[in-house]
């Protein structure tokens, strides 16, 4: 497996500044962080909506989103915590929506899989395999139209790519060149099946070729790999060169629902998991950033105790939010 990760190295992270790349490693605790409690809430049973947990996967998301400016836009999957708190989504509604309050940020009618945010370019994720790249392609077609220079973002599983909706979308995009990327997060499973039981050729990016597009396969674990592929994707599409397929090998450490690791059931090698584990998209980059001497234990310790308390937040936002009216449209929404 060792042949799915590239090593982080100074002349991968040359043009990028300090800043930004402990911007990353902050969201991707973020994300981390809100998926455990997440998953602990539901163990408790103070949360009942199914949540399919995004904890191993966080740098793309964040490579991703970081790539990208406010007004582009992003279209998700029933994985999509990760992609709304990386986008810019507010925690706090975003919690609220997953215990299905009022205050949710669809209004405690969309539980953990229906989730939005518009103001920063997150326009929703869906439950359909697959639902996330019709959307994104519709939204590109906009774009080009009105020329204003939005890029659209599709992410998905690899389990998409057995949907028909998934060649539409890449032929039609090539064939109008949309400023449009398709991302796809190639975690090996689709639900609880391998990859290498559905697909006869299990290297996605070469989709890409028949038609006429770029498609490249890289280390979905490695952020800034992540972050600076999309940005080539993202000059790509700004120079009316068409959309890019990028697929981002990586792993998702729990269950394909709920937060139970699944190791008492015969679906994914114990070692296999642990393998994944202990390569850490998070640990990794963080012991890049700390022998590079640009993230130091203490910045560590005040960023996570900055976020476990955003989130404590959020829970306390969320349990003591009302629930949505019986009837409907009673608190204003979905009339």
């Amino acid at each position: 497996m060792q042949e799915y990760l590239i090593p982080f190295d100074k002349e991968l992270v040359k043009d990028i500044q300090e800043e930004t790349l402990i911007n990353m490693y902050t969201m991707m605790a973020r994300i981390r962080k809100f998926e455990e409690r997440v998953g602990d809430l539901v163990s408790e049973g103070k949360i009942r909506t199914p949540c399919h947990l995004y904890i191993g996967q966080e740098a793309v998301a964040v490579g991703v989103c970081f790539a990208l400016d406010k007004d582009d836009c992003v279209f998700s999957t029933h994985r999509s915590h990760g992609h709304y708190i990386a986008k810019g989504g507010d925690i706090k509604k975003l919690m609220a929506e997953i215990y299905c309050k009022a205050t949710g940020c669809s209004k405690g009618k969309g539980g953990s899989m229906h989730i939005t945010a518009p103001e920063v370019g997150f326009l929703g994720s869906s439950a359909i395999v697959g639902g996330s790249i019709p959307l994104a392609v519709g939204v590109s077609l906009a774009s080009s139209i009105q020329d204003n220079g939005r890029i659209a973002v599709a992410f998905f599983g690899d389990g998409a790519i057995c949907e028909g909706v998934f060649y539409e979308s890449l032929n039609f995009a090539a064939l109008k060149k949309l400023p449009v990327i398709f991302v796809c997060e190639n975690n090996f499973y689709s639900t609880h099946m391998p990859i290498s039981k559905i697909q006869a050729d299990t290297e996605v990016y070469k989709r890409a070729e028949v038609f006429k597009i770029p498609g490249i396969r890289i280390d979905g674990n490695n952020v800034v790999k992540v972050f600076t592929e999309t940005k080539k994707a993202v000059e790509s599409a700004e120079l009316g060169k068409g959309p890019t397929l990028i697929e981002c090998l990586t792993y998702r450490w729990r269950g394909h629902v709920g937060p139970s690791w699944d190791l008492d059931k015969p679906i994914r090698p114990k070692e296999e998991v642990m393998w994944w584990v202990n390569n850490c998209p998070i640990k990794r980059f963080e012991a890049f950033l700390m022998k590079e001497g640009i993230l130091s234990d203490l910045e560590k310790e005040k960023i996570y105790k900055e976020v476990e308390r955003e989130i404590e937040e959020a829970v306390k936002f969320a349990e003591e939010s009302p629930y949505p009216e019986v009837g409907g449209g009673g608190n204003g929404v979905f009339k």
